[in-house]
């Protein structure tokens, strides 16, 4: 569950599409989870690393956005948890055919909302392309 969370985290904070549900959810699983809520050390990343990152995350937005939809929709503990896992396998296989591995992307999602400054470069670079 911290993949899932720190996908959506990350996704969500690159592109400026905190929706409230999402957030919600979010807080709920790291609650559940402890390690969701470490904080990365300081990295430098290419800015092909970032490019991957932000083209990433503009597609994990969409995909998140469906998968909170559906989540809402979702009727007992078991449907939610479908539904969870099988968002997290799609975020996952965005973020890998980006180019990035799993823990690369969560590294500069987590260090993104540590770093204004990055923050806003990841954002110009998900606007331009």
């Amino acid at each position: 569950m911290q993949r899932l969370t720190a996908l959506f985290s990350a996704a969500l904070l690159a592109t400026g599409l905190m929706a409230t549900t999402a957030h919600a959810q979010q807080s709920q699983d790291s609650a559940q989870d402890p390690m969701a809520t470490q904080q990365a050390p300081a990295q430098d990343f290419s800015d092909n690393e970032l490019q991957q990152f932000a083209d990433a995350s503009k597609e994990i937005a969409v995909i998140s956005q469906e998968y909170t939809e559906r989540l809402q929709a979702a009727e007992g503990e078991q449907e939610q948890q479908e539904v969870r896992s099988e968002a997290n396998d799609k975020m996952i296989e965005i973020v890998e055919d980006s180019g990035l591995d799993v823990d690369t992307f969560n590294a500069i999602g987590q260090t993104i909302q540590q770093n204004p400054e990055m923050m806003q470069r990841v954002q110009e670079m998900a606007e331009q392309s």
